[in-house]
C-alpha cells in the first residue's frame, strides 16, 4: 500500500502519520521525488481502513499495491534510484561500463586489461576471483588473491572493482570491493541475499537461467527488505529452446524492468550470448532499449583465457564497441 501525501505537508504532519502507521506494526517507507511525497506501507496493510487514511487533510490517495514485491517497486520509489560507486553513478540517466576479464589469472593479465577498458571508456572494472563452473575439474579461480589482485589493479587504475561472491562465509574478503556481484546461479540463495541486505554495499544482481522478472524483483526485495536498497538489477540471458546461442538475450527484459521498477537495470551481452563476434549488436540493442550500463568480458587474448574466452573480446574490440555505444546513447538522447 502507498500514500501519496498532498504538497504542502509540514515535517511535524508527516512524523505524526509515520508514527500512527508504525504503531500498527507497518514498516513505513517515505519516499521523497521532485514531484511527490509517497509513505510506502511493508507489512499486513489488511489492517489499515484505506478510505479513514485516505480522508486525512494531507494524504492525497491511497493505493494497493498487488505486486508482492514492494521496496523495489516503481510505484513505492517514482523516481529513478542511482546508485554511486565512488564518482561512478549508475541510474537516473547515468552510464555506466563495467568491463574486464572473465576471471583473474595473474597481475599482468588483470592490471594490463584494466588500463585498456579504462582507456577505452569503461568506468568500473570486473574480474572474477570465485568462478562457478559447471565442471568441479574447470578453473575456479585465484579467490582471495584474486581479490588482492583486483585491488592492485584499483589502485594502479583508480577504477571501482566488481567480482562475484559465492558464499557468506567470504565476504569479510570483500571488505574493500566496490561492488559485490551475485551470479545467475546464486540469484534465488536466499541465505546469501539476506546477509547482503545487512551491509551497505551496491551490489549487482544478475537474472538466473530459467527465472522470470518477478523473480528477479523479489530476489532485489530480498536484498532491499534488509536495508540495503543498492542493488543494480542485471540481464545476462536465459535459457531457452534455441541451441546457437549460449543464452537468450532478453532485451525487453530493459524496459520491462524500467517500468516495473526504481532500480538500475544492466545488460551483460557477453554471457548472453557466448559469442565475441555477438557482443557489439547485443550493447548497441541494450542502449538503444534504455540500459543503465553494460558489462562486457574483455581479455588480452581470449584463445588463452582459462574461462570464456569464445565470449571475450579483445581490449582493441572493445574500444570499437565503446565508440558505437556512445554514438547510439546520443542518437537516442536527440
Amino acid at each position: 500500500m502507498v500514500a501519496v501525501i498532498k504538497q504542502g505537508t509540514t515535517e511535524k504532519q508527516l512524523g505524526e502519520l509515520v508514527a500512527w502507521l508504525e504503531d500498527m506494526g507497518l514498516t513505513a517507507h517515505i519516499c521523497k521525488g521532485q514531484q511527490q511525497t509517497i509513505v510506502g506501507l511493508i507489512g499486513d496493510t489488511s489492517r489499515v481502513d484505506a478510505e479513514l487514511l485516505e480522508s486525512l487533510s494531507i494524504v492525497d490517495s491511497v493505493k494497493r499495491i498487488s505486486e508482492k514485491f514492494k521496496s523495489a517497486n516503481r510505484k513505492f520509489h517514482p523516481d529513478d534510484t542511482v546508485v554511486r560507486v565512488g564518482s561512478v553513478a549508475i541510474g537516473g540517466g547515468n552510464f555506466a561500463v563495467i568491463a574486464g576479464p572473465c576471471s583473474v589469472e595473474s597481475p599482468e593479465q588483470i592490471s594490463g586489461i584494466a588500463e585498456a577498458v579504462k582507456a577505452a571508456g569503461a568506468t568500473l572494472l570486473r574480474g572474477g576471483a570465485f568462478k562457478p563452473r559447471t565442471s568441479p575439474y574447470d578453473f575456479q579461480g585465484l579467490r582471495a588473491q584474486g581479490i588482492e589482485l583486483l585491488l592492485h589493479a584499483k589502485e594502479k587504475t583508480g577504477m571501482p572493482i566488481v567480482t562475484e561472491i559465492m558464499d557468506a562465509s567470504h565476504l569479510p574478503l570483500f571488505e574493500n570491493v566496490d561492488v559485490i556481484q551475485v551470479g545467475a546461479r546464486n540469484m534465488q540463495n536466499f541465505e546469501l541475499l539476506k546477509e547482503l541486505g545487512m551491509i551497505r554495499k551496491p551490489i549487482l544482481l544478475k537474472r538466473g537461467l530459467a527465472n522470470t522478472l518477478s523473480e528477479l524483483l523479489m530476489s532485489a526485495e530480498y536484498i532491499m527488505a534488509g536495508g540495503n536498497e543498492q542493488v543494480i538489477l542485471c540481464e545476462r540471458g536465459i535459457r531457452t529452446f534455441e541451441t546457437y546461442t549460449r543464452n537468450t538475450l532478453d532485451i525487453s527484459a530493459v524496459p520491462m524492468l524500467k517500468e516495473l521498477s526504481h532500480l538500475p537495470v544492466v545488460v551483460d551481452p557477453s554471457h548472453a550470448t557466448g559469442m565475441s563476434r555477438l557482443v557489439r549488436p547485443m550493447a548497441l540493442a541494450a542502449a538503444a532499449a534504455g540500459a543503465d550500463g553494460l558489462m562486457i568480458e574483455v581479455h588480452n587474448n581470449p584463445q588463452q583465457a582459462l574461462c570464456d574466452g569464445a565470449q571475450s573480446l579483445t581490449p582493441a574490440e572493445f574500444a570499437d564497441v565503446m565508440k558505437s555505444v556512445t554514438k547510439v546513447r546520443e542518437a537516442i538522447r536527440s
